[in-house]
């Protein structure tokens, strides 16, 4: 049995030259509207035990997700979206996430998210198990990261 190397460790410049015969498909959906459907060369989600990144002929799993982006790479453009949480479904080179809260990165202004930011601070305080606090501070983290990206996008 012959092993082939993991895509993920191919030098960038190779990874631009990669087809879109080696696409996948990705969907974002959240419970309000599909906010993403597309065919890509790789997509990077927001795992609860980091952030992985999907490319075609990935091996089947689920993964949560923790708030978080994720990044679309289409060819030569790249695109985010902030997902609130929820789980990624990868099979037949195939991507479907399905969050709590999804849109587009650039959908938001700064004063939306230190206002998202303050009330995950109040939910911070008011925790009182720790999977409570976990989740307050994951929220937190979250947005304090989307703030940091939409401000060096500014």
């Amino acid at each position: 049995m012959m092993l082939l190397p993991k895509r993920k460790n191919l030098p960038v410049k190779l990874l631009k030259e990669l087809d879109m015969s080696d696409a996948i498909h990705v969907e974002i959906i959240s419970p309000e509207e599909l906010v993403f459907s597309a065919e890509v060369k790789s997509v990077s989600v927001p795992g609860i035990e980091g952030y992985f990144t999907i490319m075609g002929d990935h091996a089947p799993l689920m993964s949560i997700l923790k708030p978080g982006f994720v990044d679309v790479n289409v060819g030569d453009e790249e695109s985010s979206y902030f997902v609130g949480g929820g789980f990624a479904d990868v099979s037949n080179n195939s991507v479907t996430i399905l969050a709590e809260k999804a849109s587009d990165a650039t959908g938001f202004d700064i004063a939306e998210i230190e206002q998202s930011i303050s009330e995950a601070e109040k939910l911070l305080e008011k925790a009182k198990t720790p999977l409570e606090k976990n989740d307050a501070q994951a929220l937190i983290d979250g947005w304090k990261n989307f703030a940091a990206i939409a401000k060096n996008k500014s």
